[in-house]
């Protein structure tokens, strides 16, 4: 794995002009929807929020969303979004983990798209999760299963070559989360060195916190 943090800065034009990630964003979205009951009460926090594929995807659906990311680009990509599109109930915020920054607020659902395996300590930021879930919340993290190392060309900034769904629930039900659920939310088609193609799984697990 390389320890280099990927420039997710200079990526972020381009972004969402990949077919097949809208895609696989529409499905965690649909994954989410079927797990949870989202209503307009909700306030939701999108950890890794990038461009806010999933961010404006879940809009409709609940009270306000509130945009967390590490990469500035990713984040004016998302702003340029709110402003054009005159969304309304969507915030915005700088945060990262390596450079000491913690989660506040309270949620009523907090989720992540294809972010944890970017994050170097996973269970720091599981315990962070729990403290900002409100009484009854939930959580909801779309990543990949173990992947050997070959969904990513280069792997820089992959601190985690996919999880194992039961390694994570564990790590889950330690922080403080219950009734740990798991399912496959996608399946990415990748174009492998011969010339073909490699299917890899995308699985959201969730969990709630007691009431």
């Amino acid at each position: 794995m390389n320890s280099d943090k990927m420039d997710f800065d200079k990526r972020a034009a381009a972004w969402d002009e990949e077919p097949r990630r809208v895609k696989l964003v529409n499905d965690i979205a649909e994954a989410i929807s079927a797990e949870i009951k989202l209503t307009p009460q909700m306030d939701v926090l999108d950890f890794g929020c990038g461009t806010g594929l999933l961010t404006i995807l879940l809009r409709p659906l609940v009270n306000s969303l509130t945009g967390v990311d590490s990469s500035t680009g990713m984040l004016d990509i998302l702003k340029a979004k709110i402003e054009n599109q005159h969304l309304t109930r969507i915030a915005t915020r700088l945060l990262d983990l390596e450079q000491g920054d913690t989660l506040d607020g309270l949620y009523h659902l907090i989720t992540s798209s294809m972010t944890l395996h970017h994050i170097r300590e996973i269970r720091p930021l599981l315990d962070q999760f729990y403290k900002v879930a409100a009484p009854g919340g939930y959580i909801s993290l779309a990543d990949l299963d173990l992947d050997g190392g070959k969904f990513h060309p280069d792997n820089q900034g992959v601190f985690h070559f996919g999880f194992d769904r039961a390694t994570l629930g564990r790590d889950l039900e330690a922080a403080g989360f219950e009734q740990i659920r798991d399912r496959t939310a996608a399946t990415v088609l990748r174009p492998t060195p011969e010339g073909g193609t490699r299917p890899f799984t995308v699985f959201l697990i969730t969990g709630r916190k007691k009431s």
